[in-house]
């Protein structure tokens, strides 16, 4: 078993039954044993005491003091000390402790992957509007998305990534006039016929009225990435798309969503999100799954005609003042019934929401994960409130929101794009500090949370920038490595670990054990950031050491005289490297193995 954590579990459960047999197993389910809060405690703290004082009708401070008297026999527990209501604090044997250097430096990257366990999980993330370029927003959830999949894979679980193309609704109608509008545009430079075109020539204001009043909406969506759409449109059709008429919207729709999900899929690709299922939503709508998920919910009494009142503060769009058809969410947790169809008869926004996720549910998913924008809170009770509904609650859904991220350079806000017009894209983001650097910044705080992009800060190469922090320990690592031989893991595995005594030593040895612990527990709270900030605390712990051995020659990892104590030392290089490549492969980032400032190697100090 790789997770220390989870052995001592079994041992404290084992021990609990043998103190108490007259409780049933399932007394004990609650019991978790983890890194205590204050290391200086231990290695390990149980509530074992607490979680079974009610039914055994004991203390939990004297349940605490017999489990301590027994886990206190077991070879690799140095010390269990009973603490404040009832907490158990464990401190492992050095030996106990070194014994986990060999179970990492076998599984080398797998280390800390957890037994496949039979769930499935579908994770959407990203899923914005195809309106535009991605943007900065959109990274943020594009990266934490694609991390959460990468650990839930890592943790055991079967993924599936997934990203809902919103292609049916105002906005994308609107995003069709207006690549229409570059069509025409496009037309008029290349000197084609036709009275519209006259128009735009002469006067482009007077054209562009009067296009709008033959669409009855204002243009939208005039950032210059349209300009290739039109160009393309043109090239693809010639002048049969002239004059601008009803009939030819929904086929430049579709070919202005196909384009502009091909510039998407471009984006994603650039910052390493690869392999996800694409859904279309105006396919779902077109197979009739909005009726179907209606109709599963009719079946079981969920759906009336009524009026809802007015909320308070800001009406949304899916609230009329008249009978409309709803879906009783509120027996289900939500705050109020929803609107299912308009009193038109068309669908909500949730409603083919609800149809997207029974597609899901029809597919086999066990648990629905969604990364939404911060501005998406309001929706998530609706949304598992259908879930819920549409499963009788055997489907889970968890929602993780990103919040907005402020892009900053030399100080100030970066708010425009060339591109886009009016906010900084994804591309202007990798062209700018590199996919790793996107990619890890990102996660170094809660998704929750609101970030500040520094594209300085990203770049700079000191302490305080956790990106280098990181890289520069695994360069480092390289760097030992390659001076004592470049020795296979598989090669360091039976090394005799006895000279690493050093507390700076077994601690680093204690953060690399408690690895399979951080994937599991990152994975249940679905939060990939964890990950990041185990990967700092490794690097910290690891930098400790090498400076430590610039000032104490026992420390030193590579000894010309002391080969026994080199190979132990190597040995516990090697296994940190490869717990550092393991978190960064959750993070989607490549590990480096050299660092240079001005054309010299920093990586060897």
């Amino acid at each position: 078993m790789q997770d220390m954590f989870a052995a001592m579990r079994a041992r404290v459960l084992a021990a609990l039954a043998g103190m108490l047999p007259e409780l049933p197993a399932e007394a004990f389910s609650r019991t978790v044993v983890e890194p205590p809060k204050d290391p200086s405690h231990g290695d390990m703290s149980t509530n074992a005491a607490m979680v079974v004082a009610k039914l055994a009708k004991q203390p939990p401070p004297r349940l605490a003091a017999a489990l301590a008297g027994r886990l206190a026999t077991l070879p690799e527990v140095a010390e269990a000390t009973p603490a404040g209501p009832g907490f158990l604090n464990i401190r492992l044997s050095p030996e106990y402790l070194r014994a986990q250097l060999p179970i990492a430096l076998a599984a080398a990257e797998h280390y800390g992957d957890g037994a496949p366990n039979g769930r499935r999980v579908n994770v959407e993330y990203v899923s914005a509007n195809p309106t535009g370029p991605m943007h900065v927003g959109h990274c943020r959830g594009a990266v934490v998305g694609d991390a959460l999949a990468r650990l839930l894979d890592k943790a055991g679980y079967d993924v599936t990534r997934e990203y809902y193309i919103n292609d049916a609704g105002a906005q994308v109608q609107a995003l069709a006039w207006a690549a229409y509008w570059r069509y025409l545009e496009a037309a008029a430079r290349a000197g084609a016929p036709g009275e519209v075109l006259d128009s735009m020539r002469e006067n482009p204001a007077e054209g562009r009225a009067i296009v709008e009043a033959a669409f009855g909406t204002t243009l939208q969506y005039g950032g210059e990435y349209l300009v290739p759409v039109g160009e393309a449109l043109l090239a693809k059709h010639g002048a049969a798309l002239i004059p601008p008429r009803e009939n030819i919207l929904a086929m430049v729709r579709k070919f202005t969503v196909d384009a502009m999900m091909v510039s998407i899929r471009e984006d994603l690709a650039a910052l390493g999100v690869e392999g996800q299922v694409f859904v279309s939503e105006a396919a779902l709508i077109e197979a009739g799954m909005l009726e179907k998920a209606e109709e599963r919910l009719r079946s079981q009494g969920l759906i009336y005609q009524g009026i809802l009142e007015a909320p308070k503060g800001k009406t949304p769009d899916d609230w009329e003042p008249r009978e409309q058809t709803l879906f009783r969410s509120s027996q289900f947790g939500d705050d109020t019934d929803r609107a299912l169809r308009k009193s038109d008869g068309t669908g909500t926004y949730f409603a083919n929401d609800i149809a997207n996720h029974l597609n899901k549910v029809e597919r086999g998913f066990d648990e629905l994960v969604h990364v939404w924008g911060a501005d998406h809170g309001g929706y998530v009770k609706r949304m598992k409130a259908a879930v819920a509904a549409l499963t009788n609650n055997r489907v889970s859904l968890d929602v993780v929101l990103a919040q907005i991220v402020h892009v900053l350079k030399d100080g100030q806000p970066v708010r425009m794009s060339k591109r886009a017009g009016s906010y900084i894209t994804l591309a202007d983001l990798i062209d700018e500090v590199g996919r790793d650097a996107v990619r890890f910044t990102m996660l170094t705080r809660r998704a929750d949370a609101q970030m500040e992009f520094d594209l300085d800060r990203v770049i700079e190469q000191s302490r305080d920038n956790p990106v280098f922090y990181v890289q520069y320990a695994h360069a480092r690592i390289r760097s030992v490595l390659r001076a004592g031989g470049d020795p296979s893991l598989e090669s360091l595995v039976d090394t005799p670990l006895d000279s690493l005594v050093d507390p700076a030593e077994t601690g680093l040895i204690r953060r690399i054990a408690t690895w399979p612990r951080v994937v599991e527990a990152a994975a249940q709270a679905r939060e990939p950031h964890r990950v990041a900030f185990f990967l700092n605390d490794l690097a910290g712990d690891f930098h400790l050491l090498w400076n430590r051995g610039r000032e104490d020659s026992t420390l030193r990892f590579i000894r010309a005289d002391e080969p026994v104590a080199t190979q132990a030392r190597l040995a516990l290089v090697a296994a940190t490297g490869a717990v550092l490549r393991s978190g960064l492969r959750v993070m989607g980032v490549t590990p480096v193995e050299e660092l240079r400032d001005d054309n010299k190697d920093v990586a060897t100090g």
